[in-house]
This record gives structure tokens, C-alpha cells and sequence, in this order.
């Protein structure tokens, strides 16, 4: 057997603003996938992802939910007949490994799924992210549900609020020199003790604050110039942004990478923000040249996402 394929995602806007219902944007990276697959000789990562699906298949087991049921014992059968999870989506960078494995279990498994093909209106949206949050709850403590939906549905989507959420068109890419990329930390972020510290954070004023003023309004103002298209001032924006999450969220950012932050602001070469939760993996950035952008970060292993 072998599932259909599940992609990565990236938040490009909304990291912990959408914990507390601001603005999100996220979409699929399909340089990233994984699909189910099944083995009679298990080893390595295999054995590994085996064990995994089955400490998940007790998860779900437990769960008590009239928002979804799954057909366990076909489960519990796939896992015994040596089924894994075969992903190149590099774990704990941000990129959703966990929401795609996610994906493709509710895709095989639930009971009266909600499929791609129908029409999605909000309510089911919201009721697949729940699914999703529910499911996912295992892998991160508490979870979003987005990046599962991300994953599941491979489009992008407009996060408005926890209880508006729609598909979203984004302009198509420009053989210019601006780019989206990802810069490769070369450590292992963690999502649950980064959300602590933001959630220890927000007990402060000051913080809460400026992430419901400075950071939420910076945010919307960067998803609203990345779907207009507004090229110009989506940098300006993204500069503003990248200064605020250089001074406010410094446990996010890896230390090696305080400079490099501060580097691209100084010079305008690039400007760098968190791609999920940070503590590691990738840190995403924001370039009017991608060539220069390069020559400045040449130390560093860097992915193209997309052009401007």
C-alpha cells in the first residue's frame, strides 16, 4: 500500500499572533512531502515511524469526540502489518511534519471524512481544524489544527480569526528578483517549551499589548500587501515586523542567529521573521534581491519559496 502524498506548510504571517486571534497566512511547500506506506521488514526510521502510529493510534483511541470517529481496527491492522509514515518533511523545522502525517490519517481512516472535492464551506473548515487540533493535541500538547488543514486541503489559507477561516488565492509568482526563503538554523526547534514562553509572556502588559496593537496590526498589514500584491510596501511592512520579533521574541530566535537578524535590517539586504513557533529550524526571509540576499547569508544553507 501507499497513500496519497501529503505536502509541508509554511506560516508565512501569524506565528503566535494566531494563538491569540489575529491574522494568519499559511501555505503549502511542496518541496516537502510524506505519504503512508507499508513494510514487512521494518528498520531504521520505518521501525521508528511504526512505533510512532502506534502510540498515535492510542491517542485517537482515547479521544472523546462526537466531531469525528475513525475506523481503528483498519488502523490498528496497517500498523501491525508494518505501515509507517515515509516523509522527507524535516521534523521539528516548522514546516508541519507532524501535520501531514496527521492529514493522511484522517484521510484514511476517519469515519464520514470531509474530502477535498466538496464544497468547503466555513463551518467545514472549522470542523476539520477542530478534528485536526484534537488529533494533532498528541504531537504538540495543544495544537492549531492548521497545519494539518494546510496539508490536507494543499491550499493556501487566510486565517481572519479562530472562527474564520477560508481558502485563500495568492497572486501567482514573478520571475523578479524578490524572494521568499527559508533559512536553515541546522538546529531542532521544539514547538511546546517556545509556546510556554509565550504564554509566560503574555502575563506581562506590556507584552500583551504590543501583540494585540504593534504585532497584530504589522502582521494583518503584511498579509494584506502579500494578497494585493503590494510588493513595495509588503517590505516595508516585513522590516517593521522583522524589528519586532527581533526585540520582542529574542527566546525564539537561536542566539548564533541575533546578528544575522540584525544584519538584514541594517542593510536591507533581507529581513528575517520566525516560521512557526522558532527555537530552531528554519527562520523565514523576506528579500527585494535574492541574489544579494544570497551573497550576504553565503554561510548559510538557504530555500527558495517563492518569487516575486
Amino acid at each position: 500500500m501507499k497513500g496519497p502524498l501529503f505536502y509541508a506548510k509554511i506560516l508565512l504571517f501569524g506565528e503566535y499572533g494566531i494563538i491569540k486571534d489575529s491574522k494568519g497566512l499559511a501555505i503549502p511547500f511542496n518541496a516537502y512531502r510524506g505519504a503512508l506506506k507499508s513494510s514487512k521488514n521494518l528498520t531504521g526510521k520505518a521501525q521508528i515511524s511504526n512505533e510512532n502510529l502506534n502510540r498515535f493510534y492510542k491517542h485517537l483511541a482515547s479521544l472523546k469526540s462526537n466531531e469525528v470517529s475513525f475506523n481503528l481496527k483498519a488502523f490498528k491492522e496497517d500498523i501491525d502489518n508494518g505501515m509507517y509514515f515515509d516523509s522527507s518533511i524535516p521534523q521539528g523545522y516548522g514546516v508541519g511534519s507532524s501535520g501531514a502525517l496527521v492529514a493522511s490519517i484522517y484521510d484514511k481512516y476517519a469515519a464520514d471524512k470531509i474530502t477535498v472535492l466538496e464544497n468547503l464551506t466555513r463551518d467545514k473548515l472549522l470542523k476539520l481544524k477542530q478534528i485536526f487540533s484534537l488529533m494533532e493535541s498528541f504531537f504538540h500538547g495543544k495544537s492549531s489544527g492548521l497545519d494539518p488543514l494546510n496539508s490536507y486541503l494543499s491550499l493556501p489559507i487566510l486565517i481572519n480569526s479562530k472562527e474564520n477561516i477560508e481558502p485563500a488565492g495568492i497572486p501567482s509568482q514573478k520571475e523578479g528578483k524578490g524572494a521568499v526563503f527559508l533559512l536553515d538554523s541546522e538546529q531542532i526547534g521544539e514547538t511546546e517549551p517556545m509556546v510556554n514562553i509565550f504564554m509566560n509572556k503574555m502575563k506581562n502588559e506590556g507584552f500583551r499589548k504590543m501583540i494585540s496593537e504593534d504585532f497584530a496590526t504589522t502582521t494583518d498589514a503584511c498579509i494584506e500587501d502579500f494578497l494585493q500584491g503590494n510588493v513595495k510596501s509588503l517590505f516595508g511592512n516585513v522590516k517593521s515586523l522583522s524589528k519586532l520579533v527581533l526585540k520582542n521574541f529574542k527566546p525564539m530566535i537561536p542566539t548564533a542567529f541575533h546578528k544575522v537578524w540584525e544584519n538584514g535590517i541594517a542593510t536591507n539586504d533581507y529581513y528575517l521573521k520566525l516560521c512557526g513557533s522558532g527555537g530552531g529550524g528554519y527562520i523565514l526571509g523576506f528579500t527585494e534581491d535574492y541574489e544579494k540576499a544570497q551573497k550576504s547569508l553565503k554561510d548559510y544553507k538557504l530555500e527558495l519559496v517563492y518569487r516575486f
